[in-house]
Formats: C-alpha cells, sequence, structure tokens
C-alpha cells in the first residue's frame, strides 16, 4: 500500500505544474539576479529576501545562505549553476533527514487507522477521499468514519466520497458524539474485513481546548478496541496558508502527537518553501502533497522530485 506508481518523469512533471508559481518567485529571482554574472553579496541578500517571500521563514533562509555567503568570501562561487546547486543540496538535505521509509505507512495490523487532523478548510475531507481512492485502486478495502459531526456538510462531503470511490461510510447525524462515530467505525472496519479506516474529523468546536480534548477522546476509544492504533495521526495542512500553516501544526503535535503531514493546494501557491520550513522544524515526514483538483492529483512525497522540480527550468 501507499506505493508511488508514477514514473519518475510523469512524477516530476506534475510537481513542476505545481510548483509552478513558487518557483516563478525562487528560481525566477536567481536568473535575474545573476544571469552570467558573478554574484555580489547583495544578490545572496536579495536571494534570501526570496526565500522569505516564499515562505521559508527568516531563519531558514538565513541557514541556507550561510554556506553561499561563505564560499562567496572565499570566492568560490561564480555562477547560477553553483548557486543553484547549493540551494538545492541544503533543502534536499532537510527533506530527506524526515523523509518516511516507503514502509512507515503500511502496518500489519488490520484494519490501518489513519486519524486526520486539519483545520477546517484545508481540504481534509477531500483528501480522505482521494486516499481512499488511491487506496482501493491498489487492492484495498476501505472504511470511511465522518467524525466531524460538527458540520452536517462534512458528513455529506464524506458521503459522496464513498459512493464515488466505492468506500464503506459509518456516520451518525449531525451534533452526534463523534467518539461513538468512531467506536462503531473501527467495529464495522473489523468485522467487514477492511484493510483500512480513515478517520475523518473535525476541524474546529466551540473553542480549541474543546476540540483537542476531542481529538484525544478519539483516540482514546480507537485504542481501547485496537491496543496498537490509531496506526497513523495525520494532519492536513493548507499549503497556501504559508507558515501559518507550521503554527497550526505545533499545536496540533503538541496534543495529539502527528505522525505525519500532508500538504493540499501545493498548486495554488507561491509560498511552497512552507514545505522544508514545515520538514526543518518539526521534524516530521511530508507524506503527500495535493498537486490539483483531480483525484489523482494526491501524490506521494519524494523529496528529491520536490527538489528538482522547485529549480526547473522551463
Amino acid at each position: 500500500m501507499f506505493t508511488n506508481d508514477t514514473p519518475r518523469q510523469g512524477l516530476l512533471g506534475r510537481f513542476v505544474a505545481g510548483l509552478a508559481r513558487t518557483r516563478q518567485g525562487l528560481a525566477g529571482q536567481i536568473g535575474r539576479l545573476f544571469g552570467a554574472n558573478v554574484p555580489s553579496a547583495e544578490d545572496l541578500e536579495a536571494l534570501e529576501e526570496a526565500l522569505i517571500a516564499a515562505d521559508f521563514g527568516p531563519a531558514l533562509a538565513q541557514q541556507l545562505m550561510t554556506p553561499l555567503h561563505q564560499r562567496l568570501s572565499r570566492r568560490d562561487l561564480s555562477n547560477l549553476d553553483q548557486v543553484e546547486a547549493a540551494l538545492k543540496r541544503g533543502i534536499l538535505d532537510i527533506l530527506s533527514g524526515v523523509a518516511p521509509p516507503p514502509s512507515t505507512m503500511d502496518h500489519q495490523t488490520r484494519p490501518q487507522v489513519l486519524l486526520f487532523l486539519g483545520i477546517n478548510g484545508s481540504g481534509k475531507t477531500t483528501t480522505i477521499g482521494k486516499l481512499a481512492s488511491r487506496l482501493i485502486t491498489e487492492g484495498g478495502r476501505v472504511v470511511l468514519a465522518g467524525a466531524d459531526t460538527f458540520r452536517a456538510a462534512a458528513i455529506e462531503q464524506l458521503g459522496l466520497w464513498g459512493q464515488r470511490v466505492g468506500a464503506d461510510v459509518i456516520c451518525h447525524q449531525a451534533g452526534a458524539d463523534p467518539s461513538a462515530v468512531v467506536f462503531d467505525a473501527v467495529q464495522a472496519a473489523c468485522s467487514r474485513g477492511a484493510s483500512h479506516l480513515l478517520i475523518d474529523t473535525a476541524g474546529r468546536l466551540h473553542t480549541k481546548r474543546n476540540l483537542m480534548e476531542e481529538l484525544k477522546k478519539i483516540q482514546r476509544v480507537v485504542s481501547r478496541q485496537m491496543p496498537d492504533a490509531p496506526h497513523e495521526r495525520i494532519m492536513v495542512l493548507d499549503a497556501t496558508s504559508g507558515l501559518n500553516a507550521l503554527v497550526q501544526a505545533r499545536h496540533f503535535h503538541e496534543a495529539v502527537g502527528l505522525t505525519g503531514l500532508i500538504l493540499t493546494k501545493l498548486d495554488g501557491t507561491a509560498k511552497g518553501g512552507v514545505v522544508v520550513a514545515i520538514a526543518d522544524q518539526l521534524k516530521l515526514p511530508i507524506t503527500f502533497v495535493g498537486l490539483g483538483e483531480g483525484v489523482d492529483d494526491l501524490q506521494p512525497f519524494v523529496p528529491e522530485t520536490f527538489t528538482d522540480a522547485l529549480f526547473a527550468r522551463s
């Protein structure tokens, strides 16, 4: 499960298209700054500002640029290719350091229980539907749990996804106890021989404290029935929110101990640097990214492909 069945070139093409806006701001800036000229200290400062604008964050931008300033002072930096190569190496080192091995999200226990978290509007329910489609295509049997009972629209949306991709959906009426939904969903997933149970949760309640306590309660309900579950606690983040996504992930990580992240809407932002900032600060693996609206536009995150696409020259 969770294999990347997209050929390397095809995947690179998807990432190149998805990162177009970020690349225009970053790689385009490199080309405008240097051209055929030897970079100056002022050029590197402007490049650092471009990294910050792409939401790498000030601290990470400085961390990536420091080796370049040092090389410039030693007169060991003379062209655009060297600048790009150094930046790519620095970014890839960060992303590879937290990249999950292929088996990380492929537990032996069945059903494998994945708890999805994230604020409203992040694309959480849509992401669950797309991932369910992927799993079913790979031969899995999937059960979806509508534990976001705070919004009737979320229950309806999950139901539609279930019909669309062929997944069973366990849900109660709006306003029901989310933990009761999860209890029933675990029972159903086990009795039906499901390979995966994907649990949708609320993105907000009346207070942040209420939300976090509800999420902890859901985890307890799952673990009482399956001691080693939930096997993954995945937060879905909207890449267009930039560094605000990092703040959100930190809050949820402190409350429930995230195991991975999915970034949606990467194709709609010039702030793709947040991917690197999140990996650098939270040390959490990014498992999938959303590169478009289609069902198959949810793609496994591959650090090398992301980095190559970020600096691809069109």
